[in-house]
């Protein structure tokens, strides 16, 4: 049976993908070693990385004088990252708590200085988008786009009159943006761009430098941005299958090609949750993801039978997170519209059977 692979994170990824991979374990390059056993200062690898870092920035149409870095850590690591990098002794910046993962953020950035939350979306649990008036001043303004948890996406990518800091870890690759907004892009690779095991950072190098601060030297990007991603061992195995995957999103037509995609695998998924009356849309409308779609089931729905019918289609990896409850249905680049098509399907033998 075809399994239909719904997952929060680690993500799906293509089979081509996992096949080239499995490979590269198995021997890479010319001297018949695995990719996991050599030195990551050898030739093969040193190209592997470098062919990384300028994908990406390709892909994401980032300026010439911006930097990428696959480091270690997950966009965890990269909340207090941010800070120590672009939050002077003394400064503020402004966030926006968009749910979980925004609010770990806030917390981490209140290690180092005064932090303004100018909007948040706690008191419905995190249903929409908070509006909010973009600050001024500050030394920037972080914002979460993509909310795996609550199923929450910003439509549109604000803009404000101080540089922009985002954590995209759950929608990076999957849409246009301008880049020219943002001083420091960070993101798990394992939500949308590949494996768990390394972060991706794009960052303007002009932005660096200007806190006052005794940054530590791993939390330092300038350090990085020096040793070229490898300031200590890389995860190896992690940033290959990333290029892999990267080079698998240009060979599908690049940004614009994934954006149809998401749009298309959303557009189904949640015209039948607004369809179907025996399932419930979390995230309200102008708000929701495209990545995650959350629902549960209506009143008084019997969630056994439900669950044993999309077991027995195949379908996996859809129970929600425990803070919203329900289902989710995470649908990251790599997820083909059929096996939407599979949850619609069984959503709506479902109600032909419970309704």
């Amino acid at each position: 049976m075809q399994v239909h692979n719904f997952s929060a994170g680690p993500c799906i990824l293509p089979q081509e993908v996992m096949q080239q991979a499995a490979e590269a374990v198995r021997s890479f390059g010319p001297g018949g070693l695995s990719l996991i056993e050599m030195s990551h200062r050898s030739k093969e690898f040193v190209a592997v990385m470098d062919e990384a870092r300028d994908l990406a920035k390709s892909l994401l149409s980032l300026p010439d004088r911006y930097e990428v870095l696959f480091l270690q850590g997950g966009a965890s690591l990269g909340f207090l990252t941010a800070a120590y990098n672009l939050l002077p002794e003394g400064g503020r910046a402004s966030y926006v708590d968009t749910g979980t993962w925004a609010n770990n953020a806030i917390k981490e950035a209140k290690r180092l200085g005064s932090i303004d939350v100018i909007a948040s979306s706690k008191a419905t649990n995190h249903d929409h988008i908070p509006s909010f008036e973009a600050p001024a001043n500050g030394s920037y303004l972080h914002i979460t786009t993509n909310n795996t948890i609550f199923g929450t996406q910003y439509a549109e990518l604000p803009t404000a009159g101080i540089p922009l800091v985002a954590d995209m870890s759950s929608d990076i690759f999957s849409r246009s943006f301008n880049p020219e907004d943002y001083a420091l892009i960070y993101a798990g690779a394992q939500k949308n761009m590949g494996p768990a095991g390394t972060v991706f950072y794009a960052v303007d190098p002009e932005r660096l430098g200007h806190t006052g601060r005794d940054i530590p030297a791993y939390l330092d990007l300038q350090t990085h941005i020096a040793k070229d991603s490898m300031f200590n061992t890389p995860p190896v195995f992690p940033v290959y299958v990333t290029l892999l995957m990267l080079r698998w999103m240009r060979d599908q037509g690049g940004l614009q090609a994934m954006q149809e995609r998401a749009a298309a695998r959303s557009k189904a998924i949640y015209a039948e949750i607004d369809r179907n009356p025996l399932f419930v849309g979390h995230a309200a409308e102008g708000s929701r993801s495209q990545m995650n779609a959350t629902f549960r089931l209506a009143d008084g729905v019997d969630g056994a039978a439900f669950d044993q019918l999309w077991a027995e289609a195949g379908i996996s990896g859809l129970k929600g997170h425990r803070s919203v409850g329900g289902y989710r249905a995470s649908m990251y680049n790599a997820l083909p519209l059929e096996s939407v098509e599979v949850l619609v399907q069984t959503m709506q033998h479902f109600e032909q059977h419970h309704g």
